[in-house]
């Protein structure tokens, strides 16, 4: 089997899968715990959505670079609770702006993606302290790193847990009442991966596992203090107060609590992200209604089947057998881009259709680059064979250097785009970047493999007639 007919089942089998893909009412994959939908995805400007304005409260002293964490932690939390392509950008000094593209009730998500999310494991000695309760730790005050584990500390405060005690006088007088203050022995920052299953009774769990020093840390700490309770505490809120029936020595372990589904993977979430650098306050929330309507999208649509059309046809009459040929890839990439679309998913603007709709046109570029070379080839005299060789090697480098510098620009637009109001930018790079990908893949494979069945298999005489060929 030569090349060609190898490179034709493997085009055969991508292109069966994007079709796949593709269709309207995909069922998508689910094998064992992974799912994974294929859904198109569209942005504010064709679906609408919510705009969420986060700030850093006025007290609290705030760098560009916290803020630009923030946003990043904040995006990271959103699309790992399958918020799809939720975008957070700062603007200014202080002010985060989120966009949650399709969604109706964005303040129940920031309300879940804000929270401060810091874990500590938390030594309870002899005694369990119930689910739910609000604690005090010394994480913080002090810097010791030591897995030595003091007895809990008693702090006197005034003021909320006040008792009246009766004077000589008569009058009533609040005494201090003694908050426990418990030692922390590993935090969040410890932790090296965190994930979501079920144990063998069918609750969910969320399993974590240390970093070495953290693994070392526990191992000391569970060997000393088997048969004591350890607490696992989110934002001073116990968790759970499992018991230490055994040393653990390979640095992993399960936080086990009444979880479902939601909120197992929540707590993920929040931990495998880490802990916000700044706390934010919901300024405002606001409906943001498509900027354009049905009818704009419909006509948009059809004016870009119709210049599809003609481009086709464009190519049909001009080169003849190549042309069709060319069309047969141009279909092929057009369907392969759409799945990639679909399977990331990106999150389709109409700056981002453009981004596709002008990687069409490198698409197209990179075949009239060849057939330009093999009619020149044909004219002086060579045969097919060697001037389908030619002619994809001498217009590779034309073809290389247009697509690297598409990329390049990209790129470019891309890293500019990050900034709050160039979000449409962003989009626009990121479907260019992956439309030249997938023409370039096209053009070199898809095209010669089509074109070399096509005359050496289907037409053997083609060679005769130059007129297939546009000459």
């Amino acid at each position: 089997m030569e090349q060609r007919h190898v490179n034709l089942i493997l085009i055969a089998i991508l292109l069966i899968a994007a079709i796949w893909i593709d269709l309207p009412q995909n069922p998508g994959i689910k094998i064992g715990n992974f799912e994974k939908r294929f859904e198109t995805v569209l942005g504010l400007d064709l679906r609408g959505g919510m705009q969420v304005i986060l700030s850093v409260p006025p007290e609290i002293a705030v760098t560009q670079q916290n803020l630009q964490d923030a946003a990043i932690i904040l995006e990271n939390r959103s699309n790992a609770l399958g918020v799809s392509e939720v975008v957070f950008q700062t603007a200014g000094e202080r002010i985060i702006v989120g966009e949650f593209p399709g969604a109706t009730n964005a303040e129940d998500v920031i309300n879940k993606i804000r929270q401060v999310g810091q874990l500590e494991f938390v030594d309870f000695g002899d005694t369990p302290v119930p689910e739910g309760t609000i604690i005090e730790t010394d994480f913080g005050l002090t810097t010791s790193t030591s897995t030595e584990t003091p007895a809990p500390t008693v702090t006197p405060t005034t003021g909320e847990t006040s008792t009246p005690e009766t004077t000589p006088e008569g009058s009533p007088t609040p005494t201090s009442t003694p908050t426990t203050r418990y030692h922390t022995v590993l935090t969040g920052r410890d932790l090296k991966s965190v994930g979501v299953s079920r144990d063998t009774l069918g609750r969910y769990v969320v399993d974590i596992e240390f970093t070495d020093e953290g693994a070392r840390i526990f191992k000391e700490w569970t060997t000393q203090n088997v048969g004591k309770y350890l607490g696992i505490v989110l934002d001073k809120r116990v968790i759970s107060s499992p018991v230490i029936r055994e040393p653990i020595t390979e640095g992993r372990g399960q936080i086990e609590g009444n979880f479902t589904s939601e909120t197992a993977n929540a707590l993920a979430v929040q931990l495998r992200y880490g802990a916000l650098p700044i706390p934010l306050n919901i300024e405002q929330i606001r409906v943001v209604g498509p900027t354009l309507g049905q009818d704009s999208l419909q006509k948009s649509l059809l004016a870009g089947v119709i210049g599809f059309i003609i481009v086709m046809l464009f190519m049909g009459i001009y080169y003849r057998l190549p042309g069709v040929v060319a069309n047969l890839a141009l279909l092929t990439y057009a369907a392969v881009t759409f799945a990639i679309f679909k399977t990331i998913p990106v999150t389709l603007t109409l700056p981002g259709i453009a981004g596709f709709l002008l990687s069409t046109g490198s698409a197209l570029d990179a075949n009239i680059l060849i057939f330009e070379r093999l009619k020149e080839e044909l004219r002086n005299g060579r045969n097919l064979r060697q001037a389908l060789d030619l002619g994809w090697k001498r217009a590779w480098s034309s073809i290389r250097d247009s697509n690297i510098s598409a990329l390049i620009t990209s790129a470019i637009l891309f890293w500019f785009g990050s900034t709050f109001g160039a979000s449409f930018v962003k989009g626009f790079a990121l479907t260019l970047a992956l439309g030249v990908m997938v023409s370039l893949f096209t053009a070199i494979v898809v095209t010669r493999a089509l074109l070399e069945t096509a005359v050496f298999d289907l037409f053997k005489d083609v060679d005769k007639k130059p007129g297939w060929f546009g000459l």
